[in-house]
């Protein structure tokens, strides 16, 4: 298993390119590398985040993401995940999504684990993407599971000013995403590829949302090498190899120059 680096580098304190040199030689070490992201990776592509300054929570009470209020207020639902798709729909991988699809490409990252429900990840190009909290692209009936693409859904909101219902079965649609309330069906798979990393690459995550965060607690608590690229403190930063406070797109892009 990985051997813990002497000393760890917390915080940026040091030129920024050091902490890169750093990360890199950490990569180049390890034996399977796995990224763990967040919203932070996906602010600079316009989609807000959800506990920062200007967080999707600090506008919106976070039980309109619920299990219950999806069955008490299924048209609110529907309006306030209207609101989501906008923001999504449109929005192209950053230089931080392309970095680590690039990273996938060259060997140093194996799989991505992500919180987020974009899908910039694919759209970048990474190939390895467990989506733990599923998509918004997609949407499904909570009675038979019957597909449809969520934008034809928000259309039928707009055209009958009611929640969309499956075409099969006439029960409710809802996004393709875990909902506050309901167990995150892929953590089984995401701790299986955790149990065989020796290095996690956390980009963008405040770390607090359970269970997505055990994935990184699992990597470290095994003896691997755990870094965390975010804006903002973190639970783990104590715990972390390297800790560097930047834009994720600075970092990574540096890190694929280093690497090439």
């Amino acid at each position: 298993m990985f051997t813990r680096l002497e000393e760890p580098w917390r915080l940026c304190r040091r030129p920024l390119v050091e902490y890169v040199e750093k990360i890199a030689e950490i990569l180049r070490r390890a034996k399977s590398s796995i990224a763990f992201t967040g919203a932070g990776i996906s602010t600079e592509s316009n989609i807000p985040d959800f506990r920062g300054s200007q967080g999707l929570w600090k506008k919106f009470d976070p039980r309109m993401a619920s299990r219950c209020y999806f069955e008490e207020d299924p048209k609110g639902f529907w309006n306030f995940y209207a609101m989501r798709y906008n923001a999504i729909a449109n929005a192209k991988p950053n230089d931080g999504h392309i970095a680590l699809a690039e990273l996938e490409k060259k060997g140093y990252i194996n799989s991505v684990i992500t919180q987020n429900i974009d899908t910039l990840h694919t759209k970048a190009g990474s190939k390895s993407v467990i989506e733990l909290h599923g998509n918004i692209i997609w949407s499904r009936c909570d009675l038979c599971s019957a597909e449809r693409r969520t934008i034809e859904c928000i259309e039928e909101l707009e055209s009958s000013d009611s929640p969309p219902t499956c075409k099969s079965c006439g029960g409710l649609m809802r996004p393709s995403v875990v909902l506050f309330e309901e167990p995150v069906k892929l953590m089984e798979v995401a701790m299986d590829i955790a149990v065989r990393s020796d290095c996690c690459l956390v980009v963008g995550s405040s770390l607090t949302v359970y269970p997505a965060a055990m994935v990184p607690e699992v990597v470290k608590g095994q003896g691997g090498a755990l870094i965390i690229i975010n804006m903002d403190p973190t639970p783990l930063d104590y715990r972390a190899d390297v800790v560097v406070r930047e834009k994720a797109s600075i970092v990574l892009k540096k890190l694929v120059e280093v690497l090439s």
